[in-house]
């Protein structure tokens, strides 16, 4: 793995603990911006290891879904979840009501988790 792949999953990770600070204080949008850009940064790390970098953000998630998803690379649920955890950040980031319960940022976390893990076993094996 390069530096610049350890630093996307590093930075991941981080985002992902705090996510999880966000909801436990309640700030249940913010902490769904949080989960999202946990996955982000998991994606932009997968697709650099591949020498794929993107400027967008629906970029990075149309090449994952084409690299890994629609190529039964890895398990679709991925994508389908990282277009969910993108929605979710642009409602928890520009809707000015209260938008996510616990429950919802709960579920969100669990698929940041989980897709964080995912990318880092595939670019384990990888190497």
């Amino acid at each position: 793995m390069t530096p610049e792949v350890q630093a996307l999953l590093a930075k991941a990770r981080e985002s992902e603990s705090a996510a999880k600070l966000l909801a436990s204080e309640g700030f249940f949008n913010f902490a769904a911006s949080r989960a999202y850009y946990a996955m982000f940064y998991a994606a932009e790390a997968i697709l650099l290891q591949r020498d794929l970098a993107f400027s967008s953000h629906s970029a990075v998630i149309a090449a994952f879904g084409r690299e890994f998803a629609k190529a039964k690379v890895l398990p679709s649920i991925h994508h389908q979840r990282l277009l969910s955890a993108f929605n979710m950040r642009n409602v928890g980031d520009y809707d000015v009501r209260p938008n996510f319960t616990a429950g919802e940022v709960e579920e969100l976390l669990s698929w940041a988790h989980e897709f964080i893990g995912v990318v880092e076993n595939f670019l384990q094996a990888a190497d």
